[in-house]
């Protein structure tokens, strides 16, 4: 099904790298040759260029067409680990790999940030097993997630020991309680890892067993230059309360958290969400991130994200920015 919107949502995702390459692709659109479809531009790339566009979600090949030969263009994307990192998990209800990667490129680039510049700080306050922490891993940055079901996190820390141990990759793991006053508040996984292909970089990742709209009890403010989060669809799945119950609506789940996200968030941080439109309207996303003082991003490509996942769900995204200042 994502497939079947691939090609216009990498037209849409090219839009939005074109704010940060020298200059924006013309002519963008799509094309068979040979019979397979491609999505053809006119464009001047620099080395820089092409080091941000190595890292479109859906890119398999850049040809430049020279009369009527295509020559491979090399690419070389953000990759500190092997790609199995992101497509080994498989379990019910993971987000698409590529899905996951277009929601942090766009949320990425609508920050105030470099994306060449220092490593970031990725947090999914809506964590599940992780398919985005592995992700921001992937591009050399840390990463901070939080997660209520118990399970999930187990599940993840898990697959992390097991893969980083198979690869040899030098690192630190520990998943230990959080007592406030004698209590237990929550759990936290923190990982210290290295990258062969980085070594003096040494990376980071904390998740917390615990309720994201708790978050600010156990995490310092400022403390995530982006935020990514995939809502609850209200379908198969949702958002768990501490009150051992499920919470399907994404807009209960927004009034509850979003304040507490925003003092988690860097001034010039984005913060980029994904949802099932049957259950919640746009502009009712929309008025809650607004209401607590958000730029809603609405440049190039930002407003043609929607795509049908199955039958009940037609999932769209929407971006905001925390104005710096």
């Amino acid at each position: 099904m994502y497939a079947s919107a691939s090609t216009r949502l990498a037209r849409s995702e090219l839009a939005m790298f074109g704010t940060v390459l020298s200059a924006p692709p013309t002519e963008v659109a799509e094309e068979a040759i040979g019979g397979v479809p491609y999505l053809g531009f006119t464009a001047s790339l620099t080395e820089r260029d092409l080091a941000y566009l190595a890292n479109l979600s859906s890119i398999y090949v850049l040809f430049e067409v020279v009369g009527e030969l295509l020559r491979p263009v090399p690419l070389q994307p953000r990759a500190c680990f092997d790609d199995d990192l992101i497509t080994i998990p498989k379990y019910a209800g993971k987000t698409n790999e590529q899905f996951t990667k277009l929601l942090l490129n766009a949320t990425l680039l609508a920050s105030g940030w470099d994306l060449a510049g220092r490593p970031l700080t990725v947090l999914d306050p809506l964590c599940g097993r992780g398919t985005t922490l592995n992700q921001a891993l992937m591009y050399g940055y840390d990463a901070v997630g939080i997660e209520l079901d118990g399970k999930d996190v187990d599940a993840y820390s898990a697959f992390l020991r097991t893969y980083l141990q198979r690869k040899r990759i030098k690192h630190r793991a520990q998943l230990n309680p959080v007592r406030r006053e004698r209590k237990l508040v929550a759990r936290k996984l923190e990982v210290s890892l290295g990258s062969g292909r980085q070594p003096a970089r040494e990376h980071t990742l904390t998740v917390l067993n615990a309720d994201t709209t708790r978050a600010r009890e156990l995490l310092r403010p400022g403390c995530a230059d982006v935020l990514v989060a995939d809502m609850p669809y209200g379908v198969a799945h949702g958002s768990h309360t501490a009150a051992g119950g499920l919470r399907r609506d994404p807009l209960e789940l927004l009034r509850a958290a979003v304040p507490v996200w925003l003092e988690l968030l860097r001034p010039g941080g984005a913060i980029g969400l994904s949802w099932n439109t049957h259950v919640a309207k746009r502009a009712e996303a929309v008025q809650i991130l607004a209401g607590h003082g958000l730029s809603i991003v609405d440049g190039p490509g930002y407003l043609d994200l929607a795509h049908r996942v199955d039958q009940a769900i037609n999932r769209d995204v929407l971006v905001a920015r925390r104005e710096p200042g």
